[in-house]
């Protein structure tokens, strides 16, 4: 077992608290932090999983205590191609603030009569199920105070998504991303489930969920499986593109490949992120891509079902019937493919 302690830009004494028990521990442990700017917990917990090559990542968050057989239990549940979700019980500040570190390692909170709290994971945990044997497209909830995941899958979708800043929806993100990308979602609710601690909130935790600054971002009606700013930054050389059909106009579509740098696109038996369809030309979208841009050069027609289908619309024509953000011109083939996230 490797433990890696992955901090928010702490100025306390949190780097000399890790140290003192690393020092004291018979495993492999590392501290990672950054400059804080913003509270951004996707950042952090890619740098915990940056900073380790294990097989297996079981993501817990500083503010929760476990139960003495929790890692032993993520270990003896996992299965390949799957992430098992859980959650935990919350405690009140009046509880929390009883909590020693000595009673911590006691087990002392192991005693706490959460029933309203056991009551509602237990309806969580049924839930969960359903969702799962249904294949739900978004759901189980993934909920990254207590999930444990094979590290290739997290790597198949390039981690958290760092463009979440601030509280919420990181870590939905990150679920229906695997979720598209084949990992079956399971509930160990049934098996451990933690306890969190009472603290006073980040300020910019909202009371409701939809009243978050990311729900924006996560509402995008398209987005990338393997997010572009995860992990590792993804340039627009490193997306899986496909030209659909064949261009009327060859040299100038490899004029604006070479603009944008872009290397051969990727062959029609390869599943794409990105297709493009160069008007004038004899393809069609297969559907397939998660994003789909139509490239009109000079003054060829565009079918109106083309630009209800498509994410994005390059043309030094403008469409006052699609949105202003999703229109570039010619000259910014690059950029918009760029403003793919």
């Amino acid at each position: 077992m490797e433990l890696v302690v992955t901090d928010d830009g702490s100025t306390d004494e949190t780097a000399e608290i890790v140290e003192q028990f690393r020092r004291r521990v018979r495993f492999p442990m590392k501290f990672t932090t950054h400059e804080h700017v913003v509270y951004h917990p996707a950042k952090s917990r890619n740098d915990g999983a940056r900073a380790t090559t294990a097989p297996y990542l079981l993501f817990i968050d500083g503010d929760c205590v476990l139960p003495p057989d929790h890692v032993a239990i993520h270990l003896a549940q996992r299965k390949p191609g799957r992430a098992m979700l859980g959650d935990c019980q919350r405690a009140d500040e009046m509880l929390s603030a009883t909590l020693s570190e000595e009673g911590a390692e006691r087990g002392e909170f192991l005693q706490w009569k959460l029933d309203a709290e056991c009551r509602r994971l237990d309806r969580q945990h049924r839930k969960n199920r359903l969702y799962t044997f249904l294949h739900h497209s978004r759901k189980p909830k993934l909920i990254s105070n207590n999930v444990g995941i094979w590290r290739s899958d997290f790597e198949r979708v390039n981690g958290f998504d760092e463009n979440y800043q601030s509280w919420g929806c990181e870590d939905d993100d990150l679920g229906r991303r695997l979720i598209r990308a084949g990992v079956r979602l399971e509930s160990i609710l049934a098996h451990t489930r933690l306890v969190h601690l009472w603290h006073p909130r980040d300020s910019s935790t909202t009371a409701r969920w939809r009243d978050g600054a990311n729900i924006g971002y996560f509402l995008r009606p398209a987005w990338l499986t393997r997010c572009r700013n995860g992990l590792t930054r993804r340039s627009s050389a490193d997306l899986k593109i496909r030209i659909a059909g064949q261009p009327a106009k060859p040299d100038e579509v490899a004029a604006l490949w070479r603009q944008a740098g872009l290397s051969a696109a990727c062959s029609q038996s390869d599943r794409a992120e990105v297709e493009i369809l160069f008007l004038p030309g004899d393809g069609r979208f297969n559907g397939q891509a998660e994003f789909q841009i139509v490239v009109v050069l000079h003054d060829a027609e565009v079918p109106r079902r083309l630009l209800k289908s498509a994410q994005r619309i390059v043309s030094d024509r403008k469409f006052d019937q699609l949105p202003s953000e999703i229109q570039f011109p010619l000259a910014d083939f690059g950029r918009a493919l760029d403003s793919i996230i």
